[in-house]
């Protein structure tokens, strides 16, 4: 009874989120539109009234799965990904651990987000703070449920996310993840292995312990996305140093790694067996795929949503095939276009167990990821009918 109290909300609220949408939301540019909702969850976390309100919609929503994946027991099959609750963009790291000083709310949405979703992963975090892109950097394309962005890895920098968070341990999530980018346009990798075990540190020496760390190996949304860092030398070098860190310190948190779509097929194995070999638990396929930008043919931007989906779902496809060949202990998380409880069925009838998403916020609402989950549960009922009906 209470599961079909909940489907009948959900479905509710997803017509009065579409109708919002086509009257107002939509009327909005969807840069303007998506600076608006950041400004409202700065709002909104003034106030523990509000993260409280959160949670009992979510609780009420009452449709999330439990799963295991990626060596994390998830609240949930869907994750929220990485790119909104990654917090403002600062020059300088001086300037970063000021606001944080001074106590301002420098990533907005660390709080309520996962109190109304559920699993929620933060970042990308890179070594030092960045800016990103300037001017209209994010756009949707509502006939194919796309969104499309540039925003530069726009991040307060790891160690001032870390102490961040770190004063606030005490309400940090119950499940959540911190990805953690290679610095674009650093090309020695020297330096970017120590980038990146120094962010990790950051985050560990502020008591700061995830569910999850995830390494992002591509970041098509900057101007000089570091593509060879998906090579094997350089991935192995990379993964093994941030285990070696966690090992080292007595941590058992999973690695993750997040890679890009339209990978050779041979580059697709040879990442695998790394992954593998270095002990990462799940490889997220996929990021975002690089398109020209609609305002400048010359200037790439990344596509997330609906024109995402047939690439990450191929991505996925080769990944699982590769893993059962060579008997890899990887989980595949799947990410790209998982927009209602088809696309999710899609990539589970592969045997996905967990999926990330995030262009569903823009067209499915706040509560998408149980929205999902309702329509999924819905299938598979009818499915199971309908099996039992075959064998009678």
């Amino acid at each position: 009874m209470k599961t079909r109290s909940a489907g009948r909300t959900l479905r509710f609220l997803a017509a009065a989120y579409r109708a919002w949408n086509r009257h107002l939301f939509f009327r909005l540019s969807p840069q303007r539109a998506h600076d608006t909702i950041v400004g409202m969850l700065r709002l909104l976390e003034r106030s523990s009234a509000s993260v409280a309100i959160a949670r009992l919609l979510h609780r009420h929503a009452g449709c999330a799965t439990c799963t295991r994946a990626g060596g994390v027991r998830l609240s949930g099959r869907l994750i929220l990904s990485a790119g909104l609750v990654k917090g403002d963009g600062f020059a300088d790291e001086a300037a970063a651990l000021q606001a944080v000083a001074a106590g301002r709310n420098i990533i907005p949405g660390w709080r309520v987000l996962p109190a109304l979703v559920g699993p929620v992963e933060f970042g990308s975090f890179t070594r030092h703070p960045r800016l990103g892109n300037q001017g209209t950097v994010i756009w949707r394309q509502a006939e194919t449920q796309s969104t499309q962005n540039r925003v530069g890895l726009r991040n307060p920098g790891a160690r001032a996310a870390a102490r961040f968070l770190g004063d606030r341990r005490h309400l940090l999530p119950a499940v959540f993840g911190i990805n953690i980018a290679i610095s674009p346009g650093v090309s020695d990798i020297d330096r970017q292995e120590r980038e990146v075990v120094e962010s990790l540190e950051f985050f560990l020496d502020a008591r700061v312990h995830p569910n999850w760390f995830t390494l992002n190996l591509s970041c098509p949304n900057t101007e000089d996305d570091p593509q060879g860092f998906q090579l094997e030398s350089e991935t192995k070098r990379l993964c093994g140093a941030l285990n070696a860190c966690l090992r080292l310190r007595q941590l058992d948190i999973p690695l993750w790694v997040k890679v890009s779509p339209n990978l050779a097929a041979e580059q697709y194995r040879a990442l695998l067996s790394i992954f593998h070999e270095v002990g990462v638990k799940a490889v997220i396929a996929t990021n975002t795929v690089a398109r020209p930008s609609p305002d400048d043919d010359g200037i790439s931007a990344g596509v997330g949503g609906g024109e995402l989906f047939p690439d990450a779902l191929d991505a996925v496809l080769q990944l699982i095939a590769e893993r059962r060949r060579g008997g890899y202990d990887v989980d595949v998380i799947a990410c790209g276009g998982i927009l209602d409880g088809a696309s999710f069925d899609e990539y589970r009838a592969l045997g996905v167990k967990a999926g990330q998403y995030w262009s569903a916020l823009v067209y499915r609402g706040p509560l998408a990821a149980a929205i999902i989950e309702s329509e999924l549960a819905r299938h598979e009922h009818e499915y199971e009918a309908v099996h039992r009906e075959s064998l009678a």
